[in-house]
């Protein structure tokens, strides 16, 4: 019998073969993510230090906002006869939602390296403390990956999901946001981040537990 580890690991290599055929990750959204992140330097103009201050901020707003894009679209694959295919496979709801957060996770630690030659270009922000982004960018993805996945089964099947699903993750991510920034912003001062890394880790690990704890309750609501 198929433990639900390794059911997770196939759902999670289906969904990247499906990302990677699409490409909509690479070719479209990050894209828009990059053109978000110029605007502000087109609205303010020359003044590099200012733009230099608001760098690191703006990038994880737009890593925030264009992320819903990509842990949301996921859902969209969640068909009645695609779940009806997974439930004859014996595919555990767990399983099932932790592939696709894993998968997500994935695509959105690409996105976000993706993103950050064009914060340096646009930006020029001071890159000390940025040793910290090992650790920050990888739990941030998992953290708004299982959040998103997580209203997006919450919302799956209802007339204003594309809606739904933003307004639910928003306020959840926040911390997500805030500990991203200030990790940084405190390292760049010499002093060692760990409250920040906490907050966000904490943040990653309640989204995580909670999504594997609703996947039955979102499974009997689909």
């Amino acid at each position: 019998m198929t433990t639900p580890l390794r059911q997770a690991g196939a759902v999670a290599r289906t969904e990247l073969r499906i990302e990677g055929r699409a490409g909509e990750t690479l070719w479209v959204i990050a894209p828009f993510g990059a053109v978000a992140l110029l605007l502000v330097p087109l609205a303010v103009g020359a003044d590099r230090p200012l733009l230099a201050q608001l760098g690191l901020g703006m990038y994880w707003v737009v890593v925030l906002l264009f992320g819903l894009l990509v842990t949301l679209r996921q859902s969209t694959t969640d068909s009645p006869e695609h779940l009806g295919m997974l439930r004859l496979a014996g595919v555990a709801p767990a399983a099932r939602l932790a592939g696709r957060a894993v998968a997500t996770t994935v695509v959105l630690l690409a996105f976000e390296l993706l993103l950050l030659p064009a914060l340096v270009v646009f930006y020029q922000p001071p890159m000390r403390g940025w040793a910290w982004l090992s650790a920050v960018l990888p739990v941030t993805a998992a953290g708004l990956a299982a959040l998103g996945t997580l209203a997006g089964a919450v919302v799956r099947g209802l007339a204003g999901r594309g809606t739904l699903g933003p307004l639910l993750v928003c306020p959840l991510a926040l911390p997500l946001l805030l500990g991203a920034t200030e990790v940084i912003k405190t390292a760049a001062y010499g002093r060692i981040p760990w409250p920040w890394l906490l907050l966000l880790v904490t943040t990653t690990a309640i989204g995580w537990l909670g999504l594997l704890l609703s996947a039955n309750a979102c499974e009997e609501n689909a």
